[in-house]
Order: C-alpha cells, then structure tokens, then sequence
C-alpha cells in the first residue's frame, strides 16, 4: 500500500528511544519524588508544646503545668501536715470545681485563687489567697475542724468548708479527685510526668526555697529532712541536689519535682530505680538499667 507523503514516515529505533527516554524520565522523577519525601521524614520534628499527665495508658488525665503545680501542691501540703488522702481527694475536688486548678486572680465578687476563697470571708488577703501554698494551708485548717471529714461524702466535706451556694457540684469531681490523689499522694507511684525542652542551668536555690514553702523546714521528723549537693562523678554534678525524704512522702516529692521542673529549670528527676527526664517525658518515668546509689536509700536526686 502506498503511504501517503504528509505521513510521518515510521523509525521504530527513533520509538525505541523515545520510550528509553520516557522510562528513564519517570524512574528519575520516582527517584527524586523518594528521596524527598525521606528527606522530609528525617527532619527532626519540632517539641511538643509543655505538657504533664497523671498515670499511664489510656487512662492517663492530661494536665496542663500550672494544673499539674497546683494538684502537687495540694499534695505536698498535706503531706507537711500529715493528713490523709482524704483530705487531698476533698481539697482536689473543691479546687477542681472551683479553678479548675488554675491560680486564678479573679472570680465572683471578691474570690481569687484555686479555692476561689474571699477575702471579705476572713481567708485573708487577696495576695495571700493567690500563693497556692497559703490558700491550701487555710483550706486543710477549715476542713480539720469538720468533725468526721474522713469519712463522710467528698462533696460534703467540701462543701463544709467552702459554704458555696450549691455543695453538690463538687460531687462530679469526687472520682477525678480520687484519681489524682493517687498519682500525687503515691499510692501509684512514678505517675506523674512532665514534658518541656530544658534551657540553662537547673535554678537548685528556687527549688529548695519551694520545697521548704510547700513541705515545711528540713528536719529529721521532717518530710524533707536534708537536701545535699550530689558527689557522683557525672558531669555537671554540682547542679544536682539529693533530696532526703521520709519514704512514706517520697513519691509525692518526687512528683512535685516533676511538676516544677519546668518553673526551676529541672531536667531529670531520680528515685528508687526510676528516672524522668524532661526531654522525653512524655514516655513518663523509666526505669534505670544501672541506677546509681547517688540518692542512697530514701534520696530523689534532681537536677
């Protein structure tokens, strides 16, 4: 058959070529399309934001720092007077209700703090009633004069020292504040965890000057009864405190080191075995594969 003369004539190498060239073409833009998406996924991802949980798993209840400061305040306050959980479980509750467990400086009428305590009530000052420490004292003294708190109904309890216009919304935080007792108090032990990206120095002189605030003087029937400088041979050793503690309190002034870390510059906590750090806490506490006997026997080691 005679091909007409405005046909392209037919070269089936030239074809043959262009189909090499188009192979390889699309085996480049695959190569370069792989190595750029590898090369993204290598980039290191950015820190998560601040952040702390109570517990583990699933379970575990995400707190904010400042939520996370005050629950181990109220804790550790308790602990320096010597009160039971229960008391911890009815102060969480009414400061759950209250604040949410924010240090507020506003509220209704005159009420500031995370007890929302008035000052025209006889708490004291609207500055006193902001220092989370001061505002939990005053409330632990109101609630020991309610004969049987212990055993009654959290909300109850609460209620009567609070004297607020409607006593049962602390019962909806009765099973919440059960929970944080316990990762706070110790009962479930290496609980607490925090996260931020530590920068400087850990400030070891804020953190003593909380603890004593918080816990009460060092002292042998003290719940810290000395904080001394580390001598291990790990570097930067001299920015490393052990702290002294009666054991029954340890894990609660373990987890009030943790939830301050971020405020006193603190990069790792240490007690009994187990290690935080502030880099991955958000993998909670670790266990040691060669704890060191820094701490000795009933020492948390911070630094």
């Amino acid at each position: 058959m005679e091909v007409p003369s405005d046909s392209v004539p037919y070269h089936p190498a030239r074809v043959r070529a262009r189909a090499i060239v188009g192979t390889t073409l699309v085996l480049v833009l695959a190569v370069a399309g792989y190595v750029i998406y590898h090369s993204f996924r290598n980039v290191i991802s950015p820190p998560p934001p601040p952040g702390c949980k109570a517990g583990t798993g699933v379970q575990a209840i995400d707190l904010d720092p400042e939520q996370a400061a005050v629950a181990a305040t109220i804790a550790g306050v308790a602990a320096r007077h010597r009160l039971p959980r229960q008391a911890v479980t009815i102060a969480l509750a009414a400061a759950l209700q209250e604040s949410k467990l924010y240090n507020l400086d506003y509220g209704d009428r005159d009420s500031v703090g995370i007890f929302q305590q008035r000052p025209s009530e006889g708490w004291g000052s609207a500055t006193e009633l902001q220092d989370p420490v001061y505002a939990t004292t005053k409330f632990y003294a109101a609630l020991a004069r309610v004969h049987g708190y212990a055993t009654m109904p959290v909300y109850q309890a609460a209620q009567a020292v609070q004297h607020s216009a409607d006593g049962s919304a602390y019962q909806q935080w009765t099973d919440l504040a059960g929970e944080l007792t316990g990762y706070f108090t110790g009962k479930s032990p290496h609980s607490v965890s925090c996260w931020y990206t530590p920068a400087g120095q850990a400030n070891l002189a804020a953190a003593e000057r909380q603890i004593r605030q918080t816990f009460g003087p060092a002292g042998r029937k003290a719940v810290v009864v000395r904080i001394t400088t580390g001598r291990s041979a790990q570097k930067d050793a001299e920015r490393t405190a052990v702290l002294h503690v009666q054991r029954a309190a340890a894990w609660t002034v373990a987890s009030w080191l943790v939830a301050h870390a971020e405020a006193c510059h603190l990069s790792e906590v240490r007690y009994a075995g187990f290690a935080w750090k502030a880099v991955n806490g958000t993998m909670g506490w670790q266990r040691e594969s060669n704890p060191t006997s820094a701490s000795g026997k009933n020492g948390i080691v911070a630094g």
